[in-house]
């Protein structure tokens, strides 16, 4: 593709997302893995968590902060999350040049199937596994993205099409550059796929008494090793993991449904209104009611992957 052409595909894709995404904030596709993006301002520090995704950003500019890495993903580059993950992000957007994305839920079912295509025939290798990485656009996937935002413009278009260009998407991300890592990831083999599965069961049972010694156990670790590949995937101890994934659910509890401090506390496993109030004021750096006004205020209501499937069915 020259590089004209490439300008052309790519104006087309911010044109597109500007029609499909018209408002500040977190737009819904017609297709139920998709949804897009869009911040009229910058927006700092903002603590979120993410689930498995693809989120590609056409406009603009995101920075993601876990650990000791940044995460850049912008009109050239894609991030990738293999895991759930709680980081701080960055967002650098503006009135006259909004920035503009699009999220895809990574379905499990639809992953397993390609990569064990993949491995039949035997041309692709396997890498270390990584939660969390950013990556090029390549061509073939930046078409595959205009494709799939056009065929998302209509209803039956969306119902007929979107699917398998979505599927098209994952096969790009499993095969681009740094496809073998993403790959190692979803399969959630070895160590690595031991903390995927023990993450899973923190997001399904959150509320719940969760014991880092019942974890490891049902991990098959022992407990310094879980407490070492848990760190090494997530950047954060178990424990810490846990409280975070409890206080993002709580957030959204407040901000979607309204929900109080305290009872928000209470769904997410809290028996101490305090103890809750203290620790989201510490994690967030605002009390729950400040910091619920101050994201409606910036219309930062939902991560941009589907948080809200894991907290209830909408």
């Amino acid at each position: 593709m020259s590089a004209n052409s490439d300008s052309t595909v790519h104006g087309n894709i911010v044109q597109r997302l500007y029609q499909l995404a018209p408002h500040e904030g977190y737009t819904q596709s017609l297709l139920a893995d998709v949804r897009f993006m869009r911040s009229n301002r910058p927006l700092k520090n903002t603590a979120v968590l993410y689930e498995p995704s693809i989120v590609i950003i056409c406009q603009g500019r995101k920075r993601g902060y876990l650990g000791n890495s940044v995460y850049l993903y912008d009109a050239q580059h894609y991030l990738v999350l293999s895991v759930p993950l709680p980081f701080t992000s960055e967002t650098e957007g503006s009135l006259e040049e909004p920035m503009l994305g699009i999220a895809i839920r990574l379905d499990a079912v639809l992953i397993a199937e390609l990569i064990t295509l993949l491995e039949e025939s035997g041309s692709h290798s396997v890498e270390e596994p990584r939660g969390m990485l950013s990556t090029p656009l390549e061509e073939p996937l930046t078409e595959a993205i205009l494709r799939l935002l056009d065929a998302l413009a209509t209803p039956a278009e969306a119902r007929i099409l979107a699917p398998s260009i979505v599927r098209e998407i994952c096969y790009r991300v499993l095969v681009g550059e740094q496809g073998g890592s993403v790959r190692s990831a979803l399969s959630h083999y070895g160590q690595f796929g031991k903390i995927a599965k023990a993450l899973k069961r923190i997001h399904t049972n959150y509320a719940d008494v969760l014991e880092v010694g019942g974890l490891a156990s049902e991990a098959g670790m022992s407990a310094p090793a879980f407490h070492l590949h848990f760190k090494a995937v997530t950047q954060t101890s178990p424990i810490q993991y846990i409280k975070s994934t409890r206080l993002h659910h709580a957030r959204l509890l407040m901000i979607r449904d309204g929900l109080t401090a305290a009872a928000a506390g209470s769904r997410v496993g809290y028996e101490s209104a305090s103890q809750f109030s203290r620790e989201f004021k510490r994690f967030f750096g605002r009390p729950p009611a400040e910091e619920v006004r101050t994201m409606k205020a910036s219309l930062d209501l939902l991560p941009p992957t589907h948080l809200v499937d894991i907290a209830a069915p909408h």
